[in-house]
């Protein structure tokens, strides 16, 4: 489903911040990528979505490719990143309406699927707020109905539990878990060692720009010999991070 394809981003002659990485999810699997910050997380998930250009190597989505394929692959993912801010002076209606016909959804389809994301996610009741009057929780839900409106094969979250209570956390996941279900792909970046744990099939840790090591938690933890994947984590990274 996705193949990434020994990729590097270049900012500057002394600014490399993806470094000949590689690595391939299979269908229906999460993958989570975990690495401190300036590891180069979010650039690898937005050349990934098409919004960075790699300065070298590939990234193949279903077989497609940017920019020869760039609007197939558009029609394909589902991108949410903390950076991505709401209209303030808009509501979730609206929002919705509007994205929705970006995609050139059918109304009858705008419709049922507003509903079902928003009765999901608890939306329904303030659907008709501005967007700066809701709570963060919230409008990270909405940031999620709208970018999973289309149904995307490929969803590429970049710390989508952020700033979130327990509660909505869990809605969250659960819903990962249920998309994954359906044999959607998910690639996930975050910094919750839990969450990595219970939720990514398979974990690829980011040091420096490196692809250092990839496996399940269990195989990181059993290759570093240690007692859990927290500590297993801290072993690679100690190991491979150069001052």
């Amino acid at each position: 489903m996705l193949q990434v394809i020994h990729v590097s981003k270049r900012y500057s002659e002394d600014r490399l911040v993806v470094d000949d990485v590689s690595f391939s999810v299979d269908k229906g699997q999460i993958y989570g990528l975990l690495g401190p910050n300036g590891a180069g997380k979010t650039s690898l998930m937005l050349m990934i979505a098409t919004l960075l250009k790699p300065t070298s190597g590939s990234i193949l989505i279903d077989g497609l490719s940017a920019p020869r394929d760039t609007l197939k692959i558009h029609s394909q993912i589902g991108f949410l990143t903390t950076e991505v801010k709401l209209d303030p002076l808009s509501t979730p209606n609206r929002l919705y309406d509007f994205f929705a016909e970006l995609y050139s959804l059918p109304k009858d389809k705008i419709a049922q699927t507003k509903m079902e994301d928003f009765n999901r996610f608890g939306i329904t009741p303030f659907a008709d707020k501005r967007i700066v009057d809701l709570s963060t929780g919230m409008k990270q839900k909405v940031s999620i109905a709208i970018s999973l409106m289309h149904r995307p094969s490929l969803i590429i979250f970049d710390e989508p539990t952020n700033g979130l209570d327990i509660l909505t956390s869990k809605q969250v996941t659960d819903y990962l878990l249920e998309l994954k279900e359906q044999g959607r792909t998910i690639l996930l970046s975050t910094h919750i060692f839990q969450l990595v744990e219970s939720l990514c099939d398979r974990i690829g840790i980011l040091v420096d720009g490196h692809l250092v090591a990839e496996g399940s938690s269990e195989e990181l933890t059993d290759l570093t010999g240690s007692g859990n994947f927290e500590e297993a984590f801290f072993k690679i990274y100690t190991e491979h991070h150069k001052e």
